[in-house]
């Protein structure tokens, strides 16, 4: 079997088994996979990474380059998108739709489980939350990205 062979069925049994633990957490969506397992997802094309943060986050934050991006909330309120999935199913028409592997992520992981959790709700089969989300938790100096998130772990990533 050949390298590239065995580390797509290592991922894929990651997504097994935060489906494993999903269904055992009674979740209502998919699963959590940690960024680090996000990215090789996304990087092997066996993912699409859906950011899911403000266009605000995004710009002044940063981004993961060729990321989607379907707003969960928007404005510096982050009022609650009501387009959320519309506009969801509308960018992944050409990418798999409801069947895709879709790994969403925002600041820390928690909106993004909210989100997962809408976008199972509406039919998407493979809706994962990113675990720690792009800055992760704040630490006891009340600061991110220190302990945990998508940019602590050296992932891609960008800043207009």
């Amino acid at each position: 079997m050949s390298s590239a062979v065995a580390d797509e069925a290592v991922l894929a049994g990651e997504l097994e088994l935060a489906q494993a633990d999903a269904a055992r957490l009674g979740l209502a969506y998919a699963g959590g996979v940690a960024p680090p397992i996000a990215w090789e997802l996304v990087r092997n094309g066996q993912a699409i990474l859906v950011d899911v943060r403000s266009g605000e986050e995004r710009k002044f934050v940063g981004h993961v380059p060729g990321s989607l991006h379907v707003p969960w909330a928007t404005g510096t309120s982050l009022t609650r998108n009501p387009r959320f999935v519309r506009e969801l199913e509308a960018k992944l028409a050409n990418e798999g739709g409801k069947q895709a592997v879709l790994l969403l992520l925002c600041r820390s992981g928690k909106r993004s489980a909210l989100a997962a959790e809408a976008a199972a709700k509406a039919g998407f089969a493979y809706a994962f939350n990113v675990t720690e989300g792009f800055e992760g938790e704040i630490d006891s100096a009340q600061q991110r990205g220190r302990r945990d998130g998508w940019r602590f772990h050296g992932l891609p990533w960008a800043q207009d």
